[in-house]
C-alpha cells in the first residue's frame, strides 16, 4: 500500500505555479519547513515527452528528473516562508554536481527528497535525490530564487 500523501496535487498546484502538462510532482510525503521535503512523482506512459525519448525504449529525459526535484523544493520554499511573504515565482539559478545513475521509465514511481542546505538573503541552496524502489536515479544540487512577484 502507498504511503497517503500529506500534500496532494491540487494543494501542490496552491503553493507552486506548475501546471499539466509541466507539472511534474504528484505528492509530498513529507515537509519539515527550512529542512527537506519528500516528493513523488508517477512516471506513467502517457507522458508527453515520451513520444520522442525514445521511441521503443522510453526514458524519462535527465532535466526533467532535475525539474521535478525543484519543483518538490519550490513546495518546501513555500511552506518555509511567512503566509505574507508567498508572492513570488521561483527560478532555478543554477544547477551543479547532477549525477544521473539509471533510467527512469513508464511505471516508475520516482521519490524525490530535496534539502535546504543554505538561505542568503533571497537565494535558496538544495541538495537532492531521486530515487525508484530504493535505488539511487539521480543527484544534484541546485540555487532558486525569487523573480516575479504575483
Amino acid at each position: 500500500m502507498a504511503e497517503p500523501y500529506c500534500i496532494d496535487v491540487e494543494g501542490i498546484m496552491e503553493r507552486i505555479p506548475h501546471r499539466i502538462p509541466f507539472l511534474l510532482i504528484d505528492g509530498i510525503l513529507s515537509c519539515e519547513p527550512g529542512d527537506s521535503v519528500v516528493a513523488v512523482k508517477n512516471v506513467t506512459f502517457n507522458e508527453p515527452y515520451f513520444l520522442g525519448h525514445f521511441p521503443g525504449h522510453p526514458v524519462m529525459p535527465g532535466v526533467l528528473i532535475v525539474e521535478a526535484m525543484a519543483q518538490a523544493a519550490g513546495v518546501l520554499v513555500w511552506e518555509s516562508v511567512p503566509p505574507a511573504e508567498r508572492n513570488f515565482i521561483l527560478y532555478l539559478v543554477s544547477v551543479e554536481k547532477t549525477r544521473f545513475k539509471a533510467p527512469v521509465r513508464p511505471g516508475d514511481q520516482l521519490v524525490l527528497r530535496a534539502e535546504l542546505t543554505a538561505r542568503r538573503r533571497n537565494f535558496w541552496r538544495f541538495e537532492a535525490t531521486a530515487k525508484v524502489g530504493g535505488q539511487l536515479v539521480a543527484s544534484t544540487e541546485f540555487l532558486q530564487a525569487p523573480g516575479k512577484t504575483l
